[in-house]
């Protein structure tokens, strides 16, 4: 799974899984409180995205008990998905530092010009 890029609730779920196991409606929480709110997960999506975690080995089953009478699962990182959630991680600072460092090169006086950088196109003729 080197360089492959993650989908955002596949990260998520990864990472909340990084510092503790969780239970599927713990993860969903913790997802709602790593995004500020703005990604809750449906059941549906969790226990695909989880499965599907299992089956690639990025996490495994903590453990189970029987809570009022229903099964819960306690789902927790392998040392695969943290390495893989690792890379991610990485991977998107990389691309942070790099926007970055181009909105800095835009703050001078003719940004864009001389510096290697495209162009701005409008219809088709250079601005």
């Amino acid at each position: 799974m080197a360089n492959r890029q993650l989908q955002e609730p596949t990260r998520l779920v990864l990472t909340a899984l990084a510092d503790a196991p969780r239970h599927g409606y713990a993860i969903v929480q913790e997802v709602l409180a790593i995004s500020g709110g703005r990604t809750k997960l449906l059941t549906g999506t969790l226990y695909t995205a989880l499965d599907r975690l299992l089956q690639q080995g990025l996490i495994r089953i903590d453990h189970e008990e029987t809570v009022a009478g229903r099964m819960r699962r306690t789902f927790a990182l392998t040392e695969e998905g943290r390495q893989v959630l690792g890379e991610e991680t990485e991977r998107l600072r990389a691309g942070v530092a790099e926007a970055d460092r181009r909105l800095a090169l835009g703050r001078g006086p003719n940004p864009g010009r001389g510096t290697g950088l495209s162009t701005p196109r409008l219809n088709g003729a250079t601005a």
